[in-house]
């Protein structure tokens, strides 16, 4: 049965991950999400540098596998910082039972924040450091609600406007990239995104129905949860 196998999966990795950490050394962390549990979706972790623990939510870049579904694809080093300043070298790398179906992750973060400034200073002294473009802020940790929070206030940082100034496309717009992100996967999101905006729940609802039918990009989320007659669910 898939849930036997994915579980198997995980079973299995769990003593891996401690081998892989104790190789790669302190700044590394390994960690196993299950896709299943998004809210809680750390059920194995080795290592310390995001400062996540067993039962922590994935962060939006899990969010993104988790709205591909079965189309995600491993993220290999790639860069990106912590919201305390730490620069991360990253891979992200799915899980798969042997049908094809994506049930999670296996995450390798390495802390090289010291290497990096290592790599300027040389750079600097030899005279041939060019500005690079700063990594994006990934927001880690045990709550899922500050991670959406996060994924919230970015969006509307690149808007330059607070909800009330936003036209309906924009409007529309935000929702759609939420949506893509796989907000709307966790429970209670469209709850705590519609808070997070100052605009009630059933409006939340309404602009998230409206994206999904209106056809822009061909199809909507196959993530979050629908009823029957393709709105949102009702959340429980």
């Amino acid at each position: 049965m898939p849930a036997d196998e994915q579980d198997a999966i995980i079973a299995a990795l769990t003593p891996v991950i401690d081998g892989i950490a104790a190789t790669l050394g302190s700044f590394c962390e390994v960690v196993v999400h299950d896709f299943r549990r998004p809210e809680q979706s750390v059920v194995a972790l080795a290592g310390s540098v995001t400062g996540r623990g067993v039962g922590g939510s994935m962060s939006e870049i899990g969010m993104k596998l988790l709205a591909r579904g079965d189309e995600a694809e491993d993220e290999l080093n790639y860069l990106t910082r912590t919201q305390d300043g730490k620069l991360l070298k990253s891979s992200t790398m799915v899980l798969r039972d042997t049908s094809g179906a994506v049930f999670g992750a296996l995450c390798i973060n390495v802390d090289v924040t010291a290497v990096n400034q290592v790599h300027t200073l040389i750079g600097e002294l030899a005279g041939v450091t060019a500005p690079a473009a700063p990594p994006p802020t990934t927001t880690f940790g045990d709550d899922i609600g500050a991670v959406l929070d996060s994924i919230v206030d970015a969006r509307q940082l690149r808007a330059n406007k607070p909800w009330a100034q936003l036209t309906r496309a924009e409007r529309l717009d935000l929702f759609r990239d939420l949506d893509r992100r796989g907000v709307f996967a966790v429970r209670g999101a469209v709850q705590q995104i519609a808070t997070r905006l100052g605009i009630s729940r059933a409006s939340a609802y309404t602009y998230l129905s409206a994206t999904r039918s209106d056809g822009d990009d061909g199809a909507a989320s196959s993530t979050a949860p629908t009823s029957r007659d393709g709105r949102p669910a009702p959340e429980s």
